[in-house]
């Protein structure tokens, strides 16, 4: 009898809530042999593949290390060569900010089927969650997206030439709230701009805090944001405070279940 291909799915987990996974991602980790996940991914999520299911966590925190890169793609590579359903899931969206590009080549140059699976992006879930919406008519019809490390690089963002830009999005910002502030200011923002800064999105522990550039810039560096932390920068803050819902409110304990065979 031939031994079965191996392959691996590349998955975005979604910004958290389990009710965010898509279909698509729920089928793939109730088949998977092995699930290699990210820090971020919640135990919750990973309740949904099977007992059998062997999962590794390769994540990457703040300040600790973790498994190169280089080291997760030949993880991958393996795997699938073994005859494995291989699920490589990450947070969000695999393809922005989750090296899932990397991922991919590594997987084409070895020869090893692959396939993308989208997920529901933080950068767009978390805000949405906090009832601010990113564009919205007479205030907002752009918007930029970034992660914190390069928002606070002066030499990788031009601040001034994003001014033009109506709404930014800042990933993973926890740790350099004051600095990025800062950064904006300088390009030109005024100090009276709104600012949302966003903690666990999505999350039953979600906690939205409104500001502005000006009072978040004057910060002190022992006033930390907890993680997992996003901020939102533009007029379409103002919202929050008109459309923000709890979520629990909608629907009834088990009525937004889904179970997918």
């Amino acid at each position: 009898m031939a031994s079965r291909k191996g392959s691996v799915s590349l998955v975005g987990a979604g910004p958290g809530d389990p009710e965010l996974l898509t279909v698509g991602a729920l089928r793939r980790l109730q088949r998977a042999d092995v699930v290699v996940h990210d820090a971020l991914v919640g135990a919750e999520i990973l309740k949904v593949c099977p007992p059998t299911t062997r999962r590794i966590n390769v994540g990457k925190r703040a300040g600790a290390r973790g498994p190169s890169q280089q080291w997760i793609n030949g993880l991958l590579v393996s795997e699938a060569r073994a005859g494995r359903r291989v699920v490589r899931l990450k947070g969000g969206d695999p393809f922005l900010y989750g090296r899932g590009g990397e991922e991919a080549l590594a997987l084409t140059r070895a020869a090893v089927a692959w396939e993308i699976v989208p997920g529901v992006s933080s950068a767009l879930a978390v805000p949405a969650s906090a009832g601010i919406p990113l564009t919205h008519r007479g205030l907002s019809s752009s918007v930029a997206i970034m992660p914190g490390h390069v928002a606070t690089d002066s030499a990788a963002v031009d601040w001034a030439a994003l001014n033009t830009v109506h709404t930014l999005v800042v990933l993973m910002a926890g740790a350099r709230v004051a600095e990025i502030s800062r950064a904006v200011l300088k390009g030109g923002r005024p100090g009276s701009c709104p600012v949302a800064i966003i903690q666990r999105g999505t999350l039953d522990a979600q906690q939205t805090l409104v500001s502005t550039l000006g009072a978040l810039a004057r910060r002190g560096p022992r006033e930390r944001v907890d993680t997992p932390a996003l901020l939102v920068i533009g007029e379409v803050v103002r919202l929050s405070s008109q459309l923000a819902v709890w979520r629990d409110t909608l629907l009834e304990p088990g009525v937004g279940d889904v179970r997918i065979a």
